[in-house]
C-alpha cells in the first residue's frame, strides 16, 4: 500500500492519529520538502514520530518517483506532506504513477493553507481561483497571475495568492555540469510580493494611459488597494495584517512561510468586523 500523508500547518503534533499510527507501520517514510516546509524541521519530526525520515527534494519526486513506489505492491510506503496531499500537482501524479503499477493508495487528509486562510476571517466561499506568485529575476518576470486576482475580483471573490519557495534549486550554471550546486533557501516574503504587484500595476496604468475611460479595467489594484498579508498559518507564531498594497511593501511579518490575500472591493460586514482587527487604522477597512 502507498499512503499519502497530510501533515497540518504547523508542529509535528498536527497530524492525525490515522496518519501517525500508518507512519509507525510503514517499511519506508519519505518527507517532500519542496512544494512547502514545516517550520519545526526534520529532526523533530523524527522524535514525534520515532523513527527516520527519507527526504524527498524535487530531483527525486520529479525523476525518481519509481524509486519511491518501489516494493509499494507488496509493503506499506508512506509519503509525508506539509498540509493537505493534494495542495500540489506533484502528489496527484505519484497517485497516478501508483495506479499504473497496480499499488493500492490511501490517502490522509489535513488542514492545509486552502483553507486555514480562513483565520483572518474572510469567508471561503468568497474565495475564487488561487494563484501561485513567483520569483522574478533579469529575465523572467511573468504576470499572468495578475489577471486571475483581477478576474476574481471582477466576479467579486478574494483571491489567495501563494507565494514562492526555492529550496535545493540547482543553479543555471551547475546545469551545464556534472555535479549538481544548489542556491540557498528563499522564501518569498509578503513585502516581495506586494512590490512585484506594485511594478505591475504600475506597468498596467501606463499601457492604459492612452486608453479610451470606457476601456481601461476598472477591476485592477491600485497603491490603496486592502490586502491582506498572513505568515506562519498555524503556528503559534502566526502573523496576521491588514494594510494597503503600498504599504505592504514595507511590512516584515518575520520567518516563513507568507501567503498574501486580495480581497474583493465589497467585504461583506462581519468579514469587515473580523478583519479590523488585523489592521493599524479601522479606516483602512471601511
Amino acid at each position: 500500500m502507498f499512503y499519502i500523508i497530510g501533515l497540518g500547518l504547523g508542529d509535528p503534533e498536527d497530524i492525525t492519529v490515522k496518519g501517525l499510527n500508518i507512519i509507525k507501520q510503514c517499511e519506508r517514510v519519505y518527507l517532500e520538502s519542496y512544494t512547502s516546509v514545516l517550520c519545526c524541521g526534520q529532526e523533530k519530526l523524527e522524535e514525534f514520530y520515532g523513527r527516520k525520515l527519507i527526504l524527498a527534494d524535487r530531483e527525486m519526486v520529479e525523476q525518481r518517483a519509481d524509486d519511491i513506489l518501489e516494493g509499494a505492491e507488496s509493503i506499506s510506503v508512506a509519503f509525508l506532506v506539509v498540509g493537505d496531499p493534494f495542495g500540489a500537482t506533484t502528489h496527484t501524479d505519484l497517485m497516478l504513477r501508483a495506479k499504473e503499477k497496480g499499488i493500492k493508495t490511501s490517502i490522509v487528509h489535513n488542514a492545509s493553507i486552502m483553507n486555514a486562510v480562513g483565520c483572518c476571517g474572510l469567508q471561503l466561499y468568497h474565495f475564487g481561483e488561487t494563484v501561485s506568485i513567483p520569483y522574478w529575476d533579469d529575465s523572467w518576470k511573468p504576470d499572468s497571475f495578475y489577471d486571475k486576482i483581477v478576474a476574481n475580483l471582477k466576479h467579486g471573490l478574494h483571491t489567495l495568492c501563494l507565494l514562492d519557495i526555492k529550496v535545493k534549486e540547482p543553479t543555471l550554471e551547475s546545469l551545464m555540469k556534472k555535479k549538481r550546486e544548489y542556491m540557498p533557501p528563499r522564501f518569498m516574503s509578503v513585502s516581495e510580493a506586494a512590490d512585484q504587484l506594485l511594478q505591475i500595476v504600475a506597468k498596467r496604468s501606463d499601457e492604459e494611459a492612452g486608453v479610451q475611460p470606457d476601456q481601461q479595467n476598472e477591476h485592477g489594484l491600485r497603491e490603496n488597494t486592502l490586502i491582506v498579508g498572513l505568515a506562519r498559518v498555524g503556528h503559534d507564531t502566526q502573523q496576521i495584517l491588514a494594510c494597503s498594497l503600498s504599504e505592504m511593501r514595507n511590512v516584515d511579518l518575520g520567518p516563513p512561510l507568507h501567503s498574501l490575500i486580495i480581497p474583493n472591493g465589497q467585504l461583506h460586514p462581519l468579514e469587515m468586523e473580523f478583519l479590523q482587527q488585523f489592521a493599524e487604522l479601522k479606516q483602512q477597512i471601511l
